[in-house]
């Protein structure tokens, strides 16, 4: 049985939305708490409307798009200057092109859907492979300890010492511009050094718990005793830092692709449409907004979505209960004596 604690009258700042539960396991708790965490779940929310946005906008992969235009496609220009045709003129309307257009008549939408699609794709493979990285690395540093923490270690400390920035830049140049997801593969090979450390500290604290010992007495191998019992107590570190992960993960890309390392032409990314529309910053500024409006909000989202798996892991982390919140608690409490006085009457 889990037991969380409750507010009582003699210790008012405790959390008033933690109540006693009964037969609830820990995955369950924890997902109670996430889903009470609002910035997350607005994050959460608006994460998946872009995800379906601009998978379905103009087509990813075998889903085909609704919209009519390209992102390399040369449309004549509907506004003066490609000015976007979104706005109030007796009611609201987005028009043809309601990101505007470049001087080309390309359609910014449409190449903004694109960039977010491999600024996405980046994120997420980046994402997964370094996790997978550092998660395998940091377990048997942790675990083994000796000879194989000193190797490991120190080539993790070698790849840290490097700017990330330039390691980035050599990868770019030798693997950017041809496909996402090979830039990404490149890039997870110098990002997982955090994940690694982070691991390898989980490994080391809890590869001394009772339960350890259990496992080697009852013949547990070495493999089963890291994978099947110590990993599963790790995981809220590593889901946490994994979301984090992600976050910088598209910022390098963006940051590469800005510099002219990472995606180039004739793909589209949101780093070097801001690379290339920055000098048109004060003349045709929907062509440097958009996309730089897209970068924050995924980032942000995906930040909001660490912090709230942050706390929902932790039992450490207690809300401060609103006014409203201890006013709707004393009123409970206030009804539960009324009703007792009643019933003893």
């Amino acid at each position: 049985m889990t037991t969380e604690l409750t507010q009582s009258a003699e210790n008012p700042e405790s959390s008033i939305e933690l109540k006693e539960v009964e037969g609830l396991s820990q995955g369950r708790i924890v997902l109670r708490r996430f889903l009470r965490h609002r910035g997350a779940m607005i994050s959460v929310l608006v994460l998946l409307a872009l995800v379906a946005l601009v998978t379905t906008s103009i087509g990813w992969g075998p889903i085909p798009g609704w919209w009519q235009h390209g992102f390399r496609d040369l449309n004549p220009i509907a506004n003066p200057g490609g000015a976007p045709t979104m706005g109030f003129d007796g009611g609201f309307s987005f028009g043809s092109h309601p990101f505007g257009q470049d001087n080309v008549g390309r359609d910014v939408f449409a190449m903004v859907m694109r960039g977010t699609q491999q600024s996405l794709t980046v994120m997420f493979v980046i994402g997964l492979l370094s996790t997978l990285i550092g998660v395998v690395l940091g377990a048997l540093s942790g675990f083994f300890r000796g000879w194989a923490d000193n190797v490991i270690m120190r080539f993790t400390d070698m790849v840290i010492t490097i700017p990330v920035i330039m390691v980035g830049a050599i990868l770019g140049i030798v693997f950017g511009g041809a496909s996402p997801w090979t830039l990404a593969i490149a890039l997870s090979l110098v990002t997982w050094t955090t994940m690694a450390r982070l691991v390898r500290a989980q490994f080391l604290a809890l590869r001394e718990q009772e339960f350890v010992d259990a496992a080697r007495v009852a013949g547990a191998s070495n493999a089963r005793i890291m994978f099947k019992h110590i990993l599963p107590n790790a995981v809220g570190v590593i889901i946490v830092n994994a979301t984090l992960l992600m976050a910088s993960a598209m910022l390098l890309e963006t940051a590469l692709s800005f510099l002219g390392f990472g995606i180039r032409a004739p793909e589209v990314s949101l780093g070097t449409m801001i690379s290339e529309y920055q000098a048109a910053f004060t003349t045709r500024p929907w062509l440097f907004w958009w996309p730089g409006l897209f970068i924050v909000t995924i980032a942000l989202c995906v930040n909001f979505i660490g912090d709230g798996l942050r706390d929902a892991f932790d039992p450490r982390q207690r809300r401060i209960p609103t006014v409203r919140a201890l006013a709707k608690a004393d009123a409970k409490k206030a009804a539960k004596a009324l009703k007792a006085a009643v019933t003893k009457a």
